[in-house]
């Protein structure tokens, strides 16, 4: 009966149904971000999940609505990341440098291939496929955490600061797969701390006839924030 389990019976809890879609979302995770999604077929998947067809089909309806689960779930990893750091009351100019040490950290990595989101939209050009619009919306809610990150150091041109730091990222993550990563990886923190101390002086600008003398506050690098899925 291959993965029919109690619970499929209706008499478990649903813990083993779970195991085998976490082990398909996780196997699909490794291989579409390593080989490409169009590249891995359903049969390998199911293979190396160590699942039936029949479960692979009880748990997604094809292979793209697999692909936008894995979509979701590095973007899901990305917002739970970065909203404990928020959490935990790290200042947000902490927080932009540790995203940009684990970019560097993760570019740097052995099997890294760019970003998962770039490489799924370039596999799926259409803006109306559904893994194009995951990919689409995963995006605009990172540019709205970075621009209020930049928001909370001042408002002035935090939206400016926004879109230049994604910028850096969309490029550095790219550079970092075509060419040298140690030298993209450098120039993505020369680029953060420039757009920091920028927009760190723009602030002080606005305040500094109110508060003058008033100094920044010291920013505490935070690391270990996935911005692209587990290597295999």
């Amino acid at each position: 009966m291959g993965d029919m389990t109690k619970t499929e019976a209706g008499t478990g809890t649903g813990r083993r149904v779970s195991e085998a879609r976490e082990r398909l979302l996780r196997t699909a995770g490794q291989l579409f971000y390593a080989e490409g999604i169009h590249t891995v077929g359903v049969d390998r998947l199911v293979a190396e999940s160590r699942v039936t067809n029949a479960t692979f089909y009880r748990h997604f309806r094809s292979k793209e609505e697999l692909a936008v689960a894995y979509i979701g779930s590095v973007d899901q990893a990305i917002r739970t990341q970065i909203g404990s750091l928020t959490a935990a009351d790290v200042p947000a100019d902490g927080i932009l440098r540790g995203i940009g040490a684990s970019l560097v950290e993760q570019i740097r990595s052995p099997g890294y291939r760019g970003c998962a989101f770039l490489n799924a939209a370039a596999e799926f050009p259409d803006p109306d496929h559904p893994v194009h619009r995951a990919v689409v919306q995963h995006r605009e809610w990172f540019l709205q955490t970075i621009t209020a990150l930049f928001a909370a150091i001042t408002a002035a041109q935090a939206e400016h600061a926004g879109r230049h730091f994604v910028m850096l990222r969309d490029g550095a993550m790219s550079a970092g797969y075509l060419g040298d990563p140690a030298l993209a990886g450098e120039t993505l923190l020369r680029g953060i701390e420039g757009l920091l101390r920028i927009h760190t002086a723009r602030g002080l600008d606005e305040r500094a006839a109110s508060t003058p003398g008033q100094a920044s506050s010291a920013a505490t690098p935070v690391s270990d924030i996935e911005c692209s899925p587990p290597s295999a």
